[in-house]
């Protein structure tokens, strides 16, 4: 089994950048989950007016990205566990249990008990609505993340990894 997880891990090293690049594109995604929830739920409980309430295309649009969180949420923690095998270090502890705090929202807390809670749009409230507060905040926990790892994805490009590692795949051959 240790075999496998390194030669996974020296695969996922010389394609970083891809990887990176993937983890990071996924997430961008998630800022436009986190503006509709900003603009059009929190805004909607706090100031009781919504400035974006998408319809159509663009509401089935933010449920496929919302749906996007699961992948980008493994390639992100790949990211972190990858960083922590090369040494610890207390930011990317954290940053993984920013990230899979996640899980509980996606699978317990969803959006969709958020909505109702602070629309009152259900008939009898299931849960308290102070717990639809600690799923935003929760989904809020993404923000550091998503900025650190548009950042490896800078640095990642700045020091062409991309060919770094190509070189050594086709010197194998």
């Amino acid at each position: 089994m240790r075999g496998l997880v390194r030669s996974f891990f020296d695969w996922y090293e010389r394609h970083y950048t891809l990887n990176i690049s993937i983890a990071a594109g996924l997430f961008m995604l998630q800022l436009l989950h986190l503006y509709w929830l900003t603009v059009h739920v929190v805004f909607l409980r706090l100031f009781e007016v919504s400035w974006w309430d998408p319809n159509g295309f663009l509401k089935f649009a933010i449920l496929i990205i919302d749906y996007t969180e699961i992948p980008a949420l493994i390639s992100v923690s790949l990211v972190y566990i990858n960083e922590l095998r090369k040494g610890w270090n207390w930011k990317s502890v954290v940053f993984l249990l920013f990230l899979n705090s996640q899980w509980l929202h996606i699978f317990w807390i969803t959006d969709e008990f958020v909505l109702n809670e602070f629309t009152g749009e259900t008939a009898i409230s299931s849960l308290p609505v102070w717990l639809a507060w600690v799923a935003i905040m929760i989904d809020y926990l993404e923000l550091p993340v998503i900025y650190d790892t548009l950042k490896k994805f800078v640095v990642a490009t700045r020091e062409q990894r991309v060919g770094e590692f190509l070189r050594e795949d086709f010197a194998r051959d």
